[in-house]
Protein backbone atom coordinates (compact mmCIF):
# COMPACT_ATOMS: atom_id res chain seq x y z
CA UNK A 1 0.00 0.00 0.00
CA UNK A 2 0.95 3.57 -0.03
CA UNK A 3 1.02 5.30 2.78
CA UNK A 4 -1.16 8.56 1.94
CA UNK A 5 -0.10 12.03 3.77
CA UNK A 6 -1.76 12.60 7.43
CA UNK A 7 -3.00 16.09 8.27
CA UNK A 8 -3.50 17.40 12.12
CA UNK A 9 -6.47 16.72 13.28
CA UNK A 10 -9.01 19.10 15.52
CA UNK A 11 -9.92 17.03 18.21
CA UNK A 12 -12.06 19.09 20.40
CA UNK A 13 -13.98 20.58 17.11
CA UNK A 14 -15.06 16.75 15.71
CA UNK A 15 -15.89 15.24 18.94
CA UNK A 16 -18.02 18.31 19.59
CA UNK A 17 -19.21 18.45 15.74
CA UNK A 18 -20.02 14.99 16.38
CA UNK A 19 -22.44 14.98 19.68
CA UNK A 20 -24.29 17.60 17.80
CA UNK A 21 -24.85 16.08 14.45
CA UNK A 22 -25.77 12.72 16.22
CA UNK A 23 -28.65 14.58 18.25
CA UNK A 24 -29.63 16.38 15.19
CA UNK A 25 -29.58 13.84 12.55
CA UNK A 26 -30.14 10.41 14.56
CA UNK A 27 -30.48 7.38 12.71
CA UNK A 28 -28.99 9.45 9.53
CA UNK A 29 -25.87 9.55 12.06
CA UNK A 30 -23.27 6.63 11.73
CA UNK A 31 -20.01 6.07 13.45
CA UNK A 32 -19.31 2.35 13.42
CA UNK A 33 -15.89 0.99 12.58
CA UNK A 34 -17.37 -0.67 9.41
CA UNK A 35 -18.94 2.09 8.02
CA UNK A 36 -16.14 4.68 8.50
CA UNK A 37 -14.12 2.42 6.92
CA UNK A 38 -16.45 1.91 3.62
CA UNK A 39 -16.11 5.38 3.07
CA UNK A 40 -12.73 5.99 3.46
CA UNK A 41 -10.72 4.45 -0.26
CA UNK A 42 -10.62 0.77 -0.45
CA UNK A 43 -10.27 0.85 -4.60
CA UNK A 44 -6.70 1.91 -4.70
CA UNK A 45 -3.55 1.07 -2.85
CA UNK A 46 -3.30 4.02 -1.23
CA UNK A 47 -3.98 3.33 3.10
CA UNK A 48 -7.60 3.72 4.09
CA UNK A 49 -8.26 7.04 6.29
CA UNK A 50 -11.52 6.94 7.98
CA UNK A 51 -13.89 9.47 8.41
CA UNK A 52 -15.09 10.14 12.35
CA UNK A 53 -18.77 9.37 11.03
CA UNK A 54 -20.79 9.21 8.06
CA UNK A 55 -24.02 11.46 7.85
CA UNK A 56 -27.05 10.70 5.32
CA UNK A 57 -28.60 14.15 4.21
CA UNK A 58 -31.77 13.36 2.11
CA UNK A 59 -32.05 16.98 0.81
CA UNK A 60 -30.27 20.31 0.42
CA UNK A 61 -31.44 21.91 3.60
CA UNK A 62 -29.29 19.40 5.35
CA UNK A 63 -25.99 19.21 3.90
CA UNK A 64 -25.92 23.20 4.63
CA UNK A 65 -26.81 21.81 8.27
CA UNK A 66 -24.39 19.43 8.03
CA UNK A 67 -21.44 22.34 7.00
CA UNK A 68 -22.72 24.65 9.21
CA UNK A 69 -21.96 23.16 11.92
CA UNK A 70 -18.83 21.26 10.55
CA UNK A 71 -17.71 24.73 9.59
CA UNK A 72 -18.84 26.37 13.25
CA UNK A 73 -16.08 23.77 14.62
CA UNK A 74 -13.44 24.04 12.14
CA UNK A 75 -14.08 20.16 11.26
CA UNK A 76 -13.32 18.66 7.11
CA UNK A 77 -16.21 17.53 5.03
CA UNK A 78 -15.58 14.55 2.91
CA UNK A 79 -18.07 14.00 -0.06
CA UNK A 80 -19.07 10.44 -1.03
CA UNK A 81 -20.76 9.47 -3.64
CA UNK A 82 -20.61 5.82 -4.64
CA UNK A 83 -16.92 5.42 -3.84
CA UNK A 84 -15.84 4.15 -7.15
CA UNK A 85 -13.06 6.93 -7.61
CA UNK A 86 -9.58 5.79 -7.72
CA UNK A 87 -6.76 8.55 -6.39
CA UNK A 88 -8.08 8.46 -2.78
CA UNK A 89 -10.60 11.92 -3.42
CA UNK A 90 -12.91 10.08 -0.35
CA UNK A 91 -10.09 9.73 2.33
CA UNK A 92 -10.25 11.58 5.16
CA UNK A 93 -6.60 12.62 6.20
CA UNK A 94 -7.48 15.01 9.02
CA UNK A 95 -10.72 12.94 10.23
CA UNK A 96 -14.28 14.61 10.23
CA UNK A 97 -17.44 13.75 8.42
CA UNK A 98 -18.29 12.04 5.34
CA UNK A 99 -21.59 13.06 3.98
CA UNK A 100 -22.62 10.61 1.74
CA UNK A 101 -25.16 11.62 -0.61
CA UNK A 102 -26.89 8.13 -2.04
CA UNK A 103 -30.22 9.14 -0.02
CA UNK A 104 -30.38 12.32 -2.77
CA UNK A 105 -30.89 9.97 -5.66
CA UNK A 106 -34.24 11.73 -7.36
CA UNK A 107 -34.59 12.49 -10.73
CA UNK A 108 -36.32 16.30 -10.40
CA UNK A 109 -36.88 17.32 -13.66
CA UNK A 110 -36.36 16.03 -17.49
CA UNK A 111 -37.34 18.97 -20.24
CA UNK A 112 -37.63 16.51 -23.12
CA UNK A 113 -38.05 19.86 -25.66
CA UNK A 114 -34.73 21.09 -24.26
CA UNK A 115 -32.69 17.85 -23.97
CA UNK A 116 -32.04 18.39 -20.14
CA UNK A 117 -32.38 16.96 -16.91
CA UNK A 118 -31.76 18.11 -13.20
CA UNK A 119 -30.94 15.51 -10.94
CA UNK A 120 -29.91 15.09 -7.57
CA UNK A 121 -25.89 14.09 -7.04
CA UNK A 122 -26.88 10.72 -5.88
CA UNK A 123 -28.40 9.44 -8.92
CA UNK A 124 -26.36 6.89 -11.03
CA UNK A 125 -26.02 7.01 -14.32
CA UNK A 126 -27.78 3.66 -14.89
CA UNK A 127 -30.79 4.58 -13.30
CA UNK A 128 -30.75 7.95 -14.87
CA UNK A 129 -30.48 6.45 -18.25
CA UNK A 130 -33.06 3.77 -17.23
CA UNK A 131 -35.81 6.16 -16.40
CA UNK A 132 -34.98 8.34 -19.56
CA UNK A 133 -35.03 5.02 -21.91
CA UNK A 134 -39.08 5.41 -22.77
CA UNK A 135 -38.71 9.22 -23.97
CA UNK A 136 -36.07 8.31 -26.61
CA UNK A 137 -33.08 10.00 -24.85
CA UNK A 138 -30.08 9.46 -22.80
CA UNK A 139 -27.06 10.61 -21.04
CA UNK A 140 -23.72 9.59 -22.66
CA UNK A 141 -21.06 9.90 -20.15
CA UNK A 142 -20.25 6.16 -19.47
CA UNK A 143 -17.06 5.62 -17.11
CA UNK A 144 -17.70 2.15 -16.83
CA UNK A 145 -18.72 1.95 -13.26
CA UNK A 146 -22.21 2.89 -12.28
CA UNK A 147 -21.28 6.36 -10.67
CA UNK A 148 -23.29 8.45 -9.02
CA UNK A 149 -23.33 11.90 -11.39
CA UNK A 150 -22.71 14.22 -8.30
CA UNK A 151 -19.34 11.97 -8.28
CA UNK A 152 -18.55 12.06 -12.08
CA UNK A 153 -19.22 16.07 -11.97
CA UNK A 154 -16.74 16.31 -9.02
CA UNK A 155 -14.43 13.90 -10.71
CA UNK A 156 -14.67 15.81 -13.97
CA UNK A 157 -14.96 11.86 -15.29
CA UNK A 158 -15.73 11.15 -18.68
CA UNK A 159 -15.17 7.00 -20.33
CA UNK A 160 -16.04 5.46 -23.85
CA UNK A 161 -18.18 8.16 -25.28
CA UNK A 162 -16.10 11.38 -24.55
CA UNK A 163 -14.43 10.86 -28.10
CA UNK A 164 -18.07 12.26 -29.49
CA UNK A 165 -20.61 13.00 -26.50
CA UNK A 166 -17.28 15.03 -24.47
CA UNK A 167 -16.72 14.24 -20.79
CA UNK A 168 -18.89 15.73 -17.79
CA UNK A 169 -17.08 19.19 -18.21
CA UNK A 170 -18.90 19.67 -21.80
CA UNK A 171 -22.64 18.01 -20.23
CA UNK A 172 -22.77 19.81 -16.81
CA UNK A 173 -24.75 23.15 -17.57
CA UNK A 174 -25.00 24.37 -13.93
CA UNK A 175 -24.75 23.46 -10.84
CA UNK A 176 -26.56 24.06 -7.08
CA UNK A 177 -24.09 23.36 -4.22
CA UNK A 178 -23.49 24.18 -0.45
CA UNK A 179 -20.40 26.56 -0.11
CA UNK A 180 -17.53 26.35 2.66
CA UNK A 181 -19.48 29.21 4.90
CA UNK A 182 -22.96 26.58 4.19
CA UNK A 183 -24.41 29.39 1.64
CA UNK A 184 -26.71 27.34 -0.92
CA UNK A 185 -25.50 28.86 -4.24
CA UNK A 186 -26.87 28.04 -8.27
CA UNK A 187 -23.60 28.66 -10.86
CA UNK A 188 -26.08 29.15 -14.11
CA UNK A 189 -29.34 28.67 -15.72
CA UNK A 190 -30.73 25.93 -18.02
CA UNK A 191 -29.93 28.72 -21.24
CA UNK A 192 -27.65 26.68 -23.61
CA UNK A 193 -25.21 29.56 -23.26
CA UNK A 194 -24.84 32.92 -21.19
CA UNK A 195 -21.88 35.53 -20.77
CA UNK A 196 -22.84 36.22 -17.46
CA UNK A 197 -20.26 36.80 -14.60
CA UNK A 198 -17.57 34.08 -14.22
CA UNK A 199 -18.46 30.06 -14.94
CA UNK A 200 -18.41 28.75 -11.48
CA UNK A 201 -19.94 25.65 -12.62
CA UNK A 202 -16.84 25.19 -14.64
CA UNK A 203 -14.96 25.92 -11.58
CA UNK A 204 -16.60 23.18 -9.50
CA UNK A 205 -17.05 20.71 -12.10
CA UNK A 206 -13.75 18.56 -11.18
CA UNK A 207 -12.67 20.59 -8.13
CA UNK A 208 -12.89 17.22 -6.25
CA UNK A 209 -14.94 18.30 -3.34
CA UNK A 210 -12.56 20.91 -2.21
CA UNK A 211 -14.28 24.05 -3.25
CA UNK A 212 -18.22 22.91 -2.25
CA UNK A 213 -20.71 20.04 -1.90
CA UNK A 214 -22.37 19.55 -4.83
CA UNK A 215 -26.23 19.14 -4.20
CA UNK A 216 -28.12 19.26 -7.50
CA UNK A 217 -27.09 19.02 -11.24
CA UNK A 218 -28.34 20.38 -14.77
CA UNK A 219 -27.67 17.73 -17.44
CA UNK A 220 -27.45 17.66 -21.09
CA UNK A 221 -29.42 15.22 -22.73
CA UNK A 222 -28.86 13.18 -26.15
CA UNK A 223 -31.50 11.63 -28.31
CA UNK A 224 -30.93 7.59 -28.76
CA UNK A 225 -29.52 7.93 -32.15
CA UNK A 226 -32.04 6.05 -35.20
CA UNK A 227 -29.17 3.40 -35.63
CA UNK A 228 -26.34 2.47 -33.79
CA UNK A 229 -23.53 0.14 -34.43
CA UNK A 230 -20.61 -1.64 -33.70
CA UNK A 231 -17.55 -2.98 -34.93
CA UNK A 232 -14.39 -5.15 -33.49
CA UNK A 233 -11.15 -5.10 -35.63
CA UNK A 234 -8.03 -6.64 -34.78
CA UNK A 235 -4.36 -5.40 -35.32
CA UNK A 236 -0.73 -7.17 -35.28
CA UNK A 237 0.57 -4.22 -32.87
CA UNK A 238 -0.68 -2.10 -30.84
CA UNK A 239 1.14 0.63 -32.87
CA UNK A 240 -0.67 -0.31 -35.59
CA UNK A 241 -4.19 -0.07 -33.80
CA UNK A 242 -3.40 3.30 -32.47
CA UNK A 243 -2.30 4.45 -35.64
CA UNK A 244 -5.47 3.56 -37.21
CA UNK A 245 -7.11 5.42 -34.44
CA UNK A 246 -4.75 8.58 -35.26
CA UNK A 247 -6.14 8.40 -39.30
CA UNK A 248 -9.32 7.66 -38.04
CA UNK A 249 -9.81 10.85 -35.92
CA UNK A 250 -7.80 13.44 -38.37
CA UNK A 251 -9.86 11.85 -41.18
CA UNK A 252 -13.04 13.38 -39.33
CA UNK A 253 -15.30 10.26 -39.08
CA UNK A 254 -17.46 10.82 -36.13
CA UNK A 255 -17.14 7.73 -34.36
CA UNK A 256 -18.98 7.63 -30.55
CA UNK A 257 -16.57 5.01 -28.93
CA UNK A 258 -12.92 4.02 -29.72
CA UNK A 259 -11.71 1.13 -27.77
CA UNK A 260 -8.35 -0.25 -27.40
CA UNK A 261 -7.77 -3.74 -25.59
CA UNK A 262 -4.22 -4.86 -26.06
CA UNK A 263 -3.68 -8.71 -26.63
CA UNK A 264 -3.19 -9.87 -23.05
CA UNK A 265 -6.33 -7.74 -22.28
CA UNK A 266 -8.28 -9.73 -25.36
CA UNK A 267 -6.79 -13.08 -23.61
CA UNK A 268 -8.19 -12.19 -20.27
CA UNK A 269 -11.71 -10.71 -21.83
CA UNK A 270 -11.98 -13.92 -23.97
CA UNK A 271 -11.91 -16.44 -20.90
CA UNK A 272 -14.00 -14.69 -18.93
CA UNK A 273 -16.41 -13.18 -21.20
CA UNK A 274 -16.32 -16.93 -22.94
CA UNK A 275 -15.60 -15.09 -26.39
CA UNK A 276 -13.41 -16.27 -29.36
CA UNK A 277 -11.69 -13.03 -30.34
CA UNK A 278 -8.08 -13.45 -31.54
CA UNK A 279 -5.14 -12.71 -28.85
CA UNK A 280 -4.16 -9.72 -30.88
CA UNK A 281 -4.87 -6.22 -29.93
CA UNK A 282 -7.90 -5.29 -30.91
CA UNK A 283 -10.14 -2.20 -31.29
CA UNK A 284 -13.96 -2.02 -30.11
CA UNK A 285 -16.29 0.45 -32.14
CA UNK A 286 -19.01 2.74 -32.02
CA UNK A 287 -21.29 4.56 -34.29
CA UNK A 288 -24.50 6.61 -34.10
CA UNK A 289 -26.55 8.14 -36.62
CA UNK A 290 -28.91 7.82 -39.05
CA UNK A 291 -28.94 4.04 -40.64
CA UNK A 292 -27.14 5.61 -43.93
CA UNK A 293 -24.58 7.39 -41.89
CA UNK A 294 -23.60 4.16 -39.64
CA UNK A 295 -22.95 2.31 -42.59
CA UNK A 296 -20.89 4.97 -44.43
CA UNK A 297 -19.19 5.31 -40.95
CA UNK A 298 -18.19 1.96 -40.36
CA UNK A 299 -17.56 1.53 -44.33
CA UNK A 300 -15.07 4.22 -43.76
CA UNK A 301 -13.04 2.98 -40.95
CA UNK A 302 -13.07 -0.59 -42.67
CA UNK A 303 -10.77 1.28 -45.32
CA UNK A 304 -8.31 3.07 -42.90
CA UNK A 305 -7.69 0.00 -40.44
CA UNK A 306 -7.14 -2.19 -43.63
CA UNK A 307 -3.88 0.09 -44.49
CA UNK A 308 -2.78 -0.99 -41.28
CA UNK A 309 -3.25 -4.44 -41.46
CA UNK A 310 -6.17 -4.94 -39.52
CA UNK A 311 -7.82 -8.37 -39.62
CA UNK A 312 -11.13 -9.85 -38.83
CA UNK A 313 -13.30 -6.73 -39.06
CA UNK A 314 -16.39 -7.42 -37.76
CA UNK A 315 -19.82 -5.11 -37.94
CA UNK A 316 -22.71 -5.84 -36.00
CA UNK A 317 -26.01 -3.60 -35.47
CA UNK A 318 -28.26 -6.13 -33.03
CA UNK A 319 -28.37 -4.92 -29.76
CA UNK A 320 -27.23 -8.33 -28.61
CA UNK A 321 -24.30 -8.78 -30.12
CA UNK A 322 -22.87 -5.01 -29.59
CA UNK A 323 -24.00 -4.87 -26.01
CA UNK A 324 -22.11 -8.48 -25.13
CA UNK A 325 -19.49 -6.45 -26.67
CA UNK A 326 -19.24 -3.37 -24.83
CA UNK A 327 -20.51 -5.81 -21.41
CA UNK A 328 -16.82 -7.35 -21.86
CA UNK A 329 -14.91 -4.61 -22.47
CA UNK A 330 -16.91 -2.98 -18.76
CA UNK A 331 -15.84 -6.24 -17.51
CA UNK A 332 -12.06 -5.70 -18.50
CA UNK A 333 -10.70 -4.80 -15.14
CA UNK A 334 -12.54 -7.88 -13.41
CA UNK A 335 -11.43 -10.09 -16.42
CA UNK A 336 -7.75 -9.06 -16.25
CA UNK A 337 -7.30 -9.50 -12.25
CA UNK A 338 -7.38 -13.51 -13.23
CA UNK A 339 -4.59 -12.88 -15.82
CA UNK A 340 -2.36 -13.32 -11.64
CA UNK A 341 -4.80 -14.56 -9.43
CA UNK A 342 -4.33 -13.19 -6.09
CA UNK A 343 -2.96 -10.12 -7.27
CA UNK A 344 -4.53 -6.51 -7.26
CA UNK A 345 -4.55 -3.54 -10.01
CA UNK A 346 -3.23 -0.24 -9.81
CA UNK A 347 -4.91 1.63 -13.45
CA UNK A 348 -3.06 4.05 -14.42
CA UNK A 349 -4.70 7.36 -16.21
CA UNK A 350 -2.66 9.24 -18.93
CA UNK A 351 -4.12 11.31 -21.79
CA UNK A 352 -1.87 12.38 -24.30
CA UNK A 353 -2.47 14.38 -28.06
CA UNK A 354 -3.72 11.93 -30.58
CA UNK A 355 -0.71 12.21 -32.46
CA UNK A 356 1.68 11.33 -29.90
CA UNK A 357 -0.80 8.29 -28.75
CA UNK A 358 1.13 5.43 -30.48
CA UNK A 359 4.64 6.47 -29.03
CA UNK A 360 3.17 7.03 -25.61
CA UNK A 361 2.14 3.53 -25.42
CA UNK A 362 4.92 1.92 -27.33
CA UNK A 363 6.93 3.04 -24.52
CA UNK A 364 4.71 2.46 -22.36
CA UNK A 365 4.84 -1.58 -23.19
CA UNK A 366 8.48 -1.23 -23.22
CA UNK A 367 8.74 0.01 -19.94
CA UNK A 368 6.55 -2.09 -18.43
CA UNK A 369 8.90 -5.33 -20.09
CA UNK A 370 12.03 -3.96 -18.79
CA UNK A 371 10.33 -3.61 -15.29
CA UNK A 372 8.66 -7.24 -15.38
CA UNK A 373 5.59 -5.60 -14.53
CA UNK A 374 2.23 -7.75 -15.58
CA UNK A 375 0.50 -4.78 -16.81
CA UNK A 376 -2.73 -5.26 -19.53
CA UNK A 377 -3.56 -2.33 -21.91
CA UNK A 378 -6.95 -0.59 -22.47
CA UNK A 379 -7.88 2.95 -23.32
CA UNK A 380 -10.35 5.26 -24.73
CA UNK A 381 -8.00 5.81 -27.28
CA UNK A 382 -10.39 8.27 -29.36
CA UNK A 383 -8.89 10.92 -26.96
CA UNK A 384 -5.80 9.82 -26.78
CA UNK A 385 -6.66 8.68 -22.60
CA UNK A 386 -5.38 5.33 -21.88
CA UNK A 387 -4.63 2.69 -19.06
CA UNK A 388 -2.08 0.31 -17.64
CA UNK A 389 -3.72 -1.92 -15.41
CA UNK A 390 -0.40 -3.11 -13.50
CA UNK A 391 -1.04 -6.24 -11.75
CA UNK A 392 0.81 -6.46 -8.03
CA UNK A 393 1.17 -8.31 -5.00
CA UNK A 394 0.58 -4.98 -2.33
CA UNK A 395 2.51 -6.63 0.44
CA UNK A 396 5.48 -6.93 -1.21
CA UNK A 397 6.99 -4.06 -0.79
CA UNK A 398 9.84 -4.34 -3.59
CA UNK A 399 6.63 -4.85 -6.47
CA UNK A 400 5.14 -1.88 -4.93
CA UNK A 401 8.23 0.53 -5.03
CA UNK A 402 8.69 -0.84 -8.78
CA UNK A 403 4.77 -0.11 -10.13
CA UNK A 404 5.16 3.38 -7.84
CA UNK A 405 8.03 3.98 -9.73
CA UNK A 406 6.17 3.02 -13.48
CA UNK A 407 3.48 5.46 -12.25
CA UNK A 408 5.73 8.22 -11.98
CA UNK A 409 7.67 7.27 -14.96
CA UNK A 410 4.49 7.03 -17.34
CA UNK A 411 3.46 10.72 -15.90
CA UNK A 412 6.52 12.94 -16.77
CA UNK A 413 6.19 10.68 -20.02
CA UNK A 414 3.06 12.28 -20.56
CA UNK A 415 3.37 15.46 -19.65
CA UNK A 416 6.83 15.57 -21.06
CA UNK A 417 4.35 15.02 -24.64
CA UNK A 418 1.96 17.67 -24.02
CA UNK A 419 -0.18 15.41 -22.51
CA UNK A 420 -1.79 15.20 -18.62
CA UNK A 421 -0.88 12.75 -15.62
CA UNK A 422 -4.74 12.22 -15.26
CA UNK A 423 -7.40 12.08 -18.33
CA UNK A 424 -10.25 11.26 -15.80
CA UNK A 425 -9.50 9.98 -12.61
CA UNK A 426 -8.94 13.00 -10.96
CA UNK A 427 -5.59 14.06 -9.16
CA UNK A 428 -6.95 13.22 -5.28
CA UNK A 429 -4.40 12.31 -3.14
CA UNK A 430 -2.38 10.12 -6.13
CA UNK A 431 -1.45 12.88 -7.99
CA UNK A 432 -0.39 16.07 -5.98
CA UNK A 433 2.65 15.88 -7.43
CA UNK A 434 2.75 15.80 -11.06
CA UNK A 435 -0.58 18.92 -11.20
CA UNK A 436 2.76 21.27 -9.99
CA UNK A 437 5.27 19.43 -12.70
CA UNK A 438 2.08 19.68 -15.36
CA UNK A 439 0.80 23.70 -14.90
CA UNK A 440 3.23 25.03 -12.63
CA UNK A 441 2.58 28.07 -11.09
CA UNK A 442 -0.85 28.25 -12.36
CA UNK A 443 -1.42 25.21 -9.42
CA UNK A 444 -0.66 29.12 -7.02
CA UNK A 445 -3.76 30.61 -8.54
CA UNK A 446 -6.07 27.49 -8.12
CA UNK A 447 -4.94 27.83 -4.23
CA UNK A 448 -5.58 31.12 -4.17
CA UNK A 449 -8.89 29.92 -5.38
CA UNK A 450 -9.09 27.79 -2.51
CA UNK A 451 -8.25 29.68 -0.07
CA UNK A 452 -10.78 32.19 -1.16
CA UNK A 453 -14.08 30.11 -1.31
CA UNK A 454 -12.66 27.94 1.97
CA UNK A 455 -10.30 29.86 4.32
CA UNK A 456 -10.57 27.52 7.13
CA UNK A 457 -9.74 24.22 4.66
CA UNK A 458 -12.37 21.86 5.77
CA UNK A 459 -14.30 21.48 1.90
CA UNK A 460 -12.03 17.58 1.40
CA UNK A 461 -8.49 18.45 2.80
CA UNK A 462 -5.42 17.17 1.53
CA UNK A 463 -6.95 16.64 -1.77
CA UNK A 464 -5.68 18.21 -5.26
CA UNK A 465 -2.84 20.41 -3.41
CA UNK A 466 0.03 19.64 -0.94
CA UNK A 467 -0.93 22.24 1.83
CA UNK A 468 -4.55 22.52 2.84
Amino acid sequence: MVQATTLPRNEDGISTALGILKQRFGEQFHTSQSMREQHAHTTTWITNQSPDAVVFPSSTSEVAGIIEICAAHNVPVVPFGTGTSLEGHVNAPAGGISVDVSNMNRILAVNAEDLDCVVQPGVTREQLNTHLRDQGLFFPIDPGANASLGGMASTRASGTNAVRYGTMRDNVMALEAVMADATVIRTATRARKSSAGYDLTRLLVGSEGTLGLITEITLKLHGIPEAISSARCSFPTVDAACQAVIAVIQCGIPVARIELLDALTVQAVNAYSNLDLPHTPLLLLEFHGSEASVVEQSQSFGDIAEEFGASDYTATRTTEERNALWQARHDAYWATLKLRPGAQGISTDVCVPISRLAECVDKAQSRLAELGILAPIVGHVGDGNFHCLLLIDRDNPAEVAKADGFVGWLNDLAISMGGTCTGEHGIGQGKIPYLVKELGPATRYMQAIKTALDPQGIMNPGKIFVSD
